[in-house]
């Protein structure tokens, strides 16, 4: 018990620690590296939709990484993208078939995006950039992070661009009919582009001042 323990701390406490804070904000999939904007854009018209393709990223990237990181010592380096290619097509598959299966709804308004991610820049890059380089449970942490990072960026998007396109947020009316017009222009992709901009220029001005200071 002790062992285990101390083994937790370890992890959360050392490298553990910056890899998580790196997922989620430092190196945030979309706010910093730019990654994955293409189904940011599509799907965030509704915070439902933007929390599920959140989910089916987390999964995919904390499926693929772990298995890349297990199998890293076994795949040739000369056909190891097409492994992670294999890898990363298989976990997107399995989400794509249960979602299809328990929500048929959601399915058809996420159309092909769920199996777009396939070619989603984040799980093949942490899988090249993370897993290949870490063991098991650490490759795990980083594909968590990351994809709760976008799942984070996603559902802001999502919540804005609903409550302010439509006035509700889940379906539930926040915003009275009586003194507001929902604004059109946020549910459609110009409000995505509009407010990703002022996100990724938010999370810069944050940072500012602390890389300031480091310096």
């Amino acid at each position: 018990m002790s062992n285990s323990c101390g083994a937790c701390v370890s992890l959360c406490g050392g490298k553990g620690k910056a890899t998580f804070h790196d997922g989620i904000w430092k190196n945030n999939p979309i706010a910093v590296q730019v990654l994955g904007i293409c189904s940011a854009l599509a799907v965030t018209n509704r915070l439902a939709n933007a929390l599920v393709m959140g989910l089916a990223l987390i999964f995919v990237c904390m499926g693929s990484n772990l298995i890349v990181s297990s199998l890293r010592k076994a795949i040739p380096h000369r056909i190891r993208m097409i492994a992670e290619v294999v890898i990363i097509a298989t976990f997107v598959i399995v989400f794509d078939q249960i979602l299809k299966a328990f929500y048929w709804d959601m399915s058809k308004q996420l159309g092909p995006y769920v199996g777009l991610i396939i070619t989603n820049c984040i799980p093949m890059g942490r899988a090249e950039a993370f897993a290949l380089q870490n063991g098991p449970s650490l490759s795990l942490l980083d594909g968590f992070a990351n994809g709760l990072g976008y799942a984070a960026v996603l559902a802001v998007i999502g919540f804005i661009r609903e409550l302010l396109g439509t006035g509700a947020i889940l379906g539930h009316q926040v915003l009275s009919a009586e003194w507001y017009t929902p604004n059109q222009v946020m549910i459609l992709a110009p409000g995505a582009f509009l407010v990703l901009g002022f996100l990724i220029a938010l999370s810069q001005a944050i940072k500012a001042p602390v890389q300031e200071v480091k310096k």
